[in-house]
């Protein structure tokens, strides 16, 4: 939570009271059409506008973000069986006078004597086919519900462990209801047992399908595994289109058909993949790995992967055919894929990074200073598009409707621009590290500071380590200031993306993406 950490976080002294807010609440979710996952941002934003309505203190910020919290994902979380919740306790619930029971790494082991909530509540969620631990902390939970073990946390926890929890959730976009004890310290505290029953108890006529994304990952890896690639050869004597995928079975992130399948999935509905899904991402990942043949080649690299580029092991000329070869590879899937959408999409994509890369290759014949609107339509045409378009083909080969894909676009906007800001800035993590010349923001904004010195901007010309000029003790304070002002672009895109996801209504698309946000924006 985000609240400022001098503040008190405090929970509503009286039941009648703890009700009446939590009523108010879940008026206040249903009349603002609210689904989950909401960010932290919004979270706090809709917190304070619901305490200066009701004229409470800020110290009942946390308490009213956790319930808030709690109001979107209820109707959720009734719609996941019983058997895939996971009720959490924290140990401080015992009577520590009384306790006879043992604690060992995975927590509490309750002797069930009755004397404190904890045996009760444990008890309910037996009957109800649910499984309890009390441990403290949210971590061990991420992992259970990564393994499929969990797909819901119901948690009990004092807010100030919320305060340390919730970022995790959010990051992970975890269905989840957190109910805070009703007072601070770690002993002998007490909870709204009857709330935690209400929760545990939940129930719907529909059932909750969540993406699998365990069976996403591993029809990625069977997709890209060495077998799945040879079986694309159809021409056992072309030696440069074995090189190609080999290259393409090499190693990688696979973002691109990882965010193409994950989308098909969360926007159909489907729990299993059909062929065209699997042809555009392998097409996806065809032209991505094209891109970085020809990449290196223009950036003369001689390593990808810590491995030698295709330029440094076979030479310009060789490279070159087995990037392009790798491009028709991609058009032939696509074709393959029988969708003149998805041909289109990635053909517009095509199109426009050449744009970019054109851009940033064009500038670096004269270097004649940089401003920040020339960098960010760079990489509005080299960077966005390879997010963009690997959600647009899993929008397209599930049938999603025009306005997502306006949705789509507007996000990849965010999240490319932010993604590479924060690359820019790993540019310059290692001082010594020599960095080849190429636009950026950070060197953007030292060319609008120092555009006015001759000597810096003949130096830009004619270097050819970045980082050796821009650490020289006249030019450092402005490169550590633009270091920060980065910093600032950096949250201020990333809260853009958030922004976004509001106006996407698939609550499992909703949490694919932030998902993928909280793991590329650090």
């Amino acid at each position: 939570m985000e609240a400022a950490s001098h503040i008190p976080y405090q929970a509503p002294a009286s039941v009648p009271e703890r009700v009446r807010l939590r009523q108010a609440l879940d008026r206040l979710t249903r009349e603002a059409a609210l689904t989950p996952p909401l960010s932290l941002n919004e979270l706090t934003e809709r917190a304070d506008a619901f305490l200066c309505a009701e004229g409470l203190g800020e110290e009942l910020r946390g308490w009213v973000m956790v319930e808030i919290h709690n109001s979107v994902w209820r109707s959720f979380v009734a719609g996941i069986p019983a058997a895939k919740r996971l009720l959490l306790l924290p140990q401080c619930l015992r009577d520590s006078r009384r306790c006879e029971a043992e604690i060992d790494e995975l927590g509490l082991l309750c002797h069930q004597c009755g004397r404190c909530a904890i045996t009760g509540l444990q008890d309910r969620a037996d009957e109800l086919g649910s499984m309890s631990i009390v441990a403290e902390g949210f971590t061990a939970v991420i992992g259970l519900i990564e393994s499929g073990a969990v797909d819901a946390v119901i948690g009990v926890s004092c807010l100030d462990s919320l305060e340390k929890a919730f970022p995790l959730l959010i990051k992970n976009a975890v269905p989840g209801l957190a109910v805070p004890l009703n007072r601070a310290g770690c002993r002998d505290t007490e909870v709204d047992t009857f709330y935690v029953d209400q929760l545990l108890s939940l129930r719907s006529d529909t059932e909750t399908r969540l993406l699998d994304y365990r069976y996403l990952k591993s029809e990625i890896e069977r997709w890209f595994s060495p077998e799945s690639i040879r079986a694309l050869h159809t021409n056992p004597s072309d030696q440069t289109m074995a090189i190609a995928l080999d290259w393409l079975a090499a190693d990688g992130k696979r973002w691109r058909p990882y965010l193409l399948a994950a989308t098909y999935l969360a926007v159909s509905g489907a729990d299993r993949f059909d062929e065209r899904t699997r042809l555009a991402a392998l097409a996806v990942e065809c032209f991505h790995k094209a891109s970085l043949v020809h990449d290196d080649i223009q950036d003369n690299d001689t390593l990808r992967y810590g491995k030698a580029t295709l330029n440094a092991s076979y030479g310009t000329p060789i490279a070159i055919n087995i990037g392009d070869a790798l491009l028709g590879k991609g058009y032939q899937l696509l074709a393959q894929a029988g969708n003149v959408e998805l041909l289109q999409a990635i053909a517009d994509s095509h199109v426009v990074l050449c744009e970019g890369q054109g851009m940033e290759l064009g500038w670096d014949l004269g270097r004649d200073g940089l401003t920040m609107d020339f960098v960010l339509e760079i990489y509005r045409k080299k960077t966005v598009p390879a997010f963009e378009v690997s959600l647009l083909m899993g929008v397209i080969c599930a049938g999603g409707d025009p306005q997502l894909r306006t949705h789509c676009h507007a996000y990849s906007n965010a999240l490319g621009i932010a993604y590479q800001l924060q690359d820019d800035l790993e540019d310059y993590a290692e001082p010594t590290r020599p960095l080849i010349m190429r636009p950026s923001a950070v060197l953007a904004i030292v060319c609008q500071r120092l555009g006015a010195d001759e000597a810096f901007l003949q130096a830009l010309r004619t270097t050819a380590d970045l980082n050796a000029l821009l650490h020289q003790p006249a030019y450092e304070p402005t490169l550590n200031w633009a270091i920060q002002e980065v910093r600032t672009l950096i949250k201020q895109y990333h809260r853009e993306a958030q922004e976004v996801l509001r106006r996407i209504d698939q609550v499992e698309l909703r949490r694919l993406l932030f998902r993928v946000t909280e793991r590329i924006i650090k």
